[in-house]
């Protein structure tokens, strides 16, 4: 809308404001002399005065409108409620009620004239603060105003004929017959928040909706933050202007969910006045007499389908929401909604709209990142985030005594001294009737989606629990009930309503017992590529969050016993196979006692999960250790597996002859065992020592020795590092179409089996061979199939990217060459690899300062030509290309100097 208004729009908005509140004092008026209660006329005669100052007073009356229109709602509530009535009549309650409406319009009259008195008032309405004070007085009429009209409801039968509507129709002295005004009956609507953050979005969206009575179902679990956007849409400043007084709002979980208590309060809220009615037959007069704004609140009380009157009540909400004039928002946890209602689904708060919330309550301050991993850890669940603000705030905790707290009872910390807690908005949830008929199961599993950090795949269902029937139904009525929601394949919860029904005691809960049992199994296999069983372990690409998080919370329960810590060490095989990462349990392991049976084992594992993301040092620093316990315990063959990882670490390490000392005893004990499989795997590094020691030829005859043993069928893997591990020698040496050839049948092994460790190394060596050939079509090629296969492995993600950045460098494409490095340096960073960062930053200190060197007016000066020039210098050796450059350079400068364009 343009902010430019013309001259005769403002004044006709001034005349309107003055009319509005003449209006408004008029009725006051007439009501204040008719009305036999001396209390209400106090509160009227008020009410009057302080608009007849508003009126006299103020060069701006648009501000004032809203709070006029109050005061005339002040009328409406007296005269409902007092009409006919003597004091003696009422109970004290109401008398209080009356006192307390009377004193707050006393005050805000008393402030008024304040103002006026200081000559303030010629200019306080332009000031911010002044109309906030405005709107302070407002809500503090709204405030007890609700007080009153609660009193009347519980100790009176409140009716809508009286003074008020006898002066809108007539009943009262004739000079007013002609008054009009916009305040309807009916209940009026909960007011407009303070403080509503991060949803601006969603409400502009909802808001166009409304203009045009496009019905609406905000769908989410408890406390995500349906009901607060509702409220903004219904107090947003175009919907006032669309429907003005028109908007109600009906609590639907305050009333025993059937048919006749629908009826009824739907005939109250909107001021039909027809008590009892048996249907929406003598409703729709008045529903349909002008455009209704209507808010269904937590409607899955009444649309529950297994509730009292189900099918009688949701084919009510359907005729609202199908009838033309009416716009109806739903909020409801049940996604079981009338058509033609559309349903939204209702996110969570973003990061920014999560701290404004927790700080309004907390109290301003700088933004700790503490409580941003809190809000994190809370999924920026609205609900939760407001409670965990208060109890902090009550509490006068600092965020270090918060996190502590939170660490130690997550659940209580989300409950404050005014006794709300989550727990009251997630039984709700679990009362429903829905979820009452799902059975006796319904709870444990539950409690077993939400011990599981990433939930249930859906695939497990009937895996995980076979003696169950019709799980997937069960399932579906979870995600129905917001209980749940569907996430990749998963079936999982917000973070909160997870901590709630996680089993306090994992082993009480016999289904979870069962998940737990199943994926034991799963990890029982061994693994190694070309065996049976090997493609299908990768499920554990999707699932390692939950088998780590099941793993740390049952040998937690007891340390001494093999049930978990057997599974723990086939874990990390599986990780180190098919998603290389290191594992939160790497604590617990090494706090295990050095006589403990699984430590060894699970130190190997841990060690193998180090190395596979670049640390090397703390890789050998494992390995030490496990070394030294199989010494003192282990047998011959478990030995040997330590000396062989050895000796590649120490290979990477830059330690050659301790990596040779430590391949060659290995291999000693493997051919005794008659071990080939880890005899070739010895061989392989015993090679890369040996050629990375500068004994090229000693590093070709031991490469060459595990083809000659190897059988061709079963032992595919070995077979195809063997050619791996050929050609990047023969590469090293010069022979280029030896490490062609080698590199080109390694590859041929294994495209079949899909080995992605492999594949990637395979492609590597051969982008490596090729760059350093100035081959960079083919080098670029190479490295580009290489990162395909570096699907969770962050690591060989980050050498890709370094190598790419090398390529790029060669080929002068130096933006490109630098986003690649820097993505390098921070996976290295990320995963601790700190050698391999530092290399990748001097990389990038290369590619900048280049930038530097060739300034933006060289690079146009180039044009098109650097194509060529590269075309040209990449067949030239690397020392004689300098030469070249700086012919063209001086070559371009004399061009320049000549008046042309180079």
């Amino acid at each position: 809308m343009s902010s430019v208004v013309s001259k005769s729009q403002r004044l006709k908005r001034r005349d309107d404001v003055l009319a509005g509140l003449g209006v408004a004092i008029q009725l006051l008026s007439v009501a204040k002399d008719a009305c036999g209660i001396a209390p209400a006329q106090i509160a009227l005669g008020s009410a009057c005065a302080l608009l007849t100052i508003i009126r006299d007073t103020m060069g701006n009356k648009q501000d004032f409108l809203d709070l006029g229109l109050t005061c005339a709602n002040v009328c409406k509530a007296l005269n409902r409620g007092l009409n006919g009535k003597r004091p003696d009549e009422f109970s004290e309650s109401v008398r209080e009620a009356i006192e307390q409406l009377t004193t707050t319009i006393a005050e805000i009259r008393e402030k008024v004239d304040e103002k006026g008195k200081q000559k303030w008032i010629l200019r306080f309405i332009n000031a911010k603060d002044d109309k906030d004070v405005i709107a302070a007085w407002r809500q503090d009429l709204d405030r007890v105003l609700r007080v009153f009209n609660t009193q009347l409801a519980i100790n009176t039968h409140v009716m809508v004929a009286g003074i008020y509507q006898e002066v809108i129709h007539g009943g009262a002295p004739g000079q007013y017959r002609s008054i009009q005004v916009s305040v309807s009956s009916g209940e009026l609507p909960p007011p407009a928040l303070k403080a509503f953050f991060g949803r601006d979005g969603l409400v502009e969206d909802i808001v166009g909706r409304a203009e045009n009575l496009d019905s609406i179902a905000l769908i989410g679990a408890g406390g995500i933050g349906k009901t607060s956007i509702a409220l903004a849409v219904l107090h947003h400043d175009l919907v006032k202007k669309r429907f003005g007084d028109n908007r109600r709002f009906v609590p639907c979980d305050q009333f025993p969910a059937s048919r006749a208590n629908f009826l009824a309060r739907l005939s109250k809220v909107i001021g039909a006045g027809v008590e009892n009615p048996e249907d929406l037959a003598p409703l729709r007069p008045l529903l349909s007499s002008k455009d209704l704004f209507i808010i269904l609140d937590n409607a899955e009380s009444i649309l529950d389908p297994q509730g009292t009157d189900a099918q009688e009540i949701y084919s009510m909400v359907k005729e609202l929401s199908n009838t033309t004039n009416i716009f109806l928002c739903i909020t409801s946890r049940i996604s079981t909604i009338p058509q033609p209602c559309k349903r939204l689904e209702i996110p969570t708060l973003t990061i920014e709209a999560a701290c404004d919330v927790f700080y309004s309550i907390y109290g301003d301050g700088e933004r700790s990142g503490v409580v941003v991993d809190l809000l994190r850890r809370l999924d920026f669940h609205a609900l939760s985030i407001t409670l965990l603000a208060t109890t902090a705030s009550d509490n006068k905790w600092d965020c270090s005594r918060l996190a502590e707290e939170w660490n130690e009872r997550h659940v209580q910390v989300l409950r404050t001294d005014h006794n709300e807690s989550l727990a009251a908005t997630i039984e709700l949830s679990l009362a429903s009737p829905t979820f009452c008929k799902l059975g006796p199961n319904a709870r444990d599993l539950l409690g077993v989606v939400a011990f599981f950090p990433q939930g249930i795949d859906e695939k497990n269902f009937e895996r995980f629990f076979p003696a169950i029937p019709d799980t997937k139904n069960i399932f579906d009525k979870f995600c129905v009930l917001s209980l749940t929601h569907r996430s990749n394949g998963f079936v999982t919860m917000l973070a909160p309503i997870r901590d709630y029904l996680c089993p306090q005691d994992p082993k009480s809960s016999p289904l979870l017992c069962e998940a737990k049992d199943c994926y034991f199994a799963w990890l029982s296999i061994d693994l190694y590529p070309g065996q049976p069983g090997f493609g299908e372990a990768e499920w554990i690409r999707s699932e390692d969050g939950n088998v780590e998080h099941l793993l740390d919370v049952f040998v937690s329960i007891n340390t001494n016993t093999f049930d978990a810590w057997d599974p723990c060490m086939k874990f990390m095989d599986h990780l180190y196979w098919h998603k290389p990462r290191q594992t939160l349990l790497s604590l617990k392991i090494e706090g295990l006692p050095d006589d403990h049976p699984s430590k060894p084992g699970c130190l190997f594992g841990l060690s193998q999960l180090s190395g596979s993301v670049g640390n090397y040092a703390e890789q050998k620093g494992l390995l030490t250790h496990a070394l030294t316990l199989e010494r003192e315990g282990g047998s011959d063959s478990r030995v040997a597996q330590v000396l062989r990882a050895l000796s590649g670490v120490n290979l990477m390490l830059g330690l050659h002859e301790e990596g040779i000392e430590h391949a060659e005893e290995g291999l000693e004990i493997f051919e005794r065992l008659g071990d080939t499989v880890g005899r070739a795997r010895c061989l392989h590094n015993l090679a890369f020592l040996f050629f990375y020691d500068g004994q090229p030829e000693a590093a070709e005859n031991i490469a060459l020795q595990p083809i000659d043993f190897l059988p061709e069928q079963g032992q595919d893997h070995l077979l195809c590092r063997s050619h791996r591990v050929l050609g990047v020698i023969y590469d090293s040496k010069g022979q280029d179409q030896e490490a062609i050839d080698h590199l080109q049948t390694a590859l041929r092994i294994a495209t079949p089996f899909s080995w992605r460790g492999e594949l990637f190394s395979i492609h590597y060596a051969l982008a490596q061979l090729f760059r350093t050939r100035h081959n960079f079509s083919s080098a670029n090629t190479h490295i580009e199939q290489a990162k395909l296969h570096t699907v969770n492995d962050r690591y060989n993600l980050g050498r890709a990217m370094e190598m790419q950045a090398r390529i790029w460098y060669r080929e002068y494409m130096l933006e490109e060459a630098r986003a690649e490095a820097l993505s390098g340096v921070e996976i290295y960073e990320k995963l601790g690899a700190m050698g391999d960062a530092r290399d990748c930053r001097k990389l990038l200190q290369k590619i900048e300062q280049a930038m530097e060197n060739w300034s933006i007016s060289s690079e146009s000066d180039l044009g098109d030509r650097r194509p060529i020039i590269m075309a040209c210098t990449a067949a030239v050796p690397v020392g004689h290309q300098l030469w070249l450059w700086i012919l063209y350079g001086l070559g371009a400068i004399a061009l320049v100097f000549w008046g042309m364009n180079p």
